[in-house]
């Protein structure tokens, strides 16, 4: 059993302003557990995690995945563990540098359904509201990112998403196999409260 990161260190200063880990934290770290084999057999040397918030699902990887990997997370992270700390809009400045090369990429969006112009001031306003405010249909941020997954994924590239039920995980499956030749499975679902969340997993449909 690969241990859990330990967060005591942040404190309520922290939590206001990065997510604090929660149901939808733990569950990608139990899918990420389940994928370990597939994870390790992968030989990783990139792994990009975005909106790391506590930094507990890249400490966690990075654990599965040793110390050959050079791990990424844009936002704030870093529990007992090698990683390099961008602060930036996804992977925006390093999306040339990446093309293709990513072997992981880790997402836990904010996808709760809400009114679009809380998410647009979330977003800008840098809140903490920002780490779960999706927008209409939950999928106002996922979008962007989905987008350019293809470009930073390489060739047996693996992606992780979470994501809630009113997002329509089957449209989202969907859309990655027309639009960007990405077949994706469900990995874990399970039900916390009101909310019920599932972790994807893409891969290139056809991979070299």
């Amino acid at each position: 059993m690969i241990p859990t990161p330990d967060v005591s260190h942040l404190t309520d200063k922290d939590y206001s302003i990065i997510y604090e880990p929660a149901e939808d934290t733990f569950l990608f770290l139990d899918a990420l557990e389940a994928d370990a084999g597939d994870l390790k057999e992968l030989k990783a040397l990139i792994c990009l995690e975005v909106g790391s918030g506590s930094g507990c699902i890249s400490s966690f990887v990075a654990q599965i995945l040793g110390p050959s990997v050079r791990a990424i997370s844009f936002s704030l992270a870093g529990i007992k563990v090698s990683l390099e700390c961008i602060n930036t809009s996804f992977a925006s400045p390093l999306i040339h540098r990446l093309w293709h090369q990513v072997d992981i990429i880790l997402f836990n969006p904010p996808y709760v359904p809400t009114e679009y112009e809380e998410a647009r001031f979330a977003q800008q306003g840098k809140s903490i509201a920002g780490a779960w405010a999706g927008g209409y249909d939950g999928m106002q941020v996922t979008n962007e990112f989905l987008e350019i997954v293809e470009d930073l994924l390489s060739e047996r590239g693996l992606f992780y998403l979470v994501a809630l039920k009113q997002n329509n995980v089957p449209e989202i499956q969907k859309r990655m196999l027309h639009e960007h030749s990405l077949e994706s499975k469900v990995v874990l679902q399970r039900r916390a409260g009101r909310e019920h969340l599932f972790i994807l997993r893409f891969k290139r449909q056809n991979p070299s």
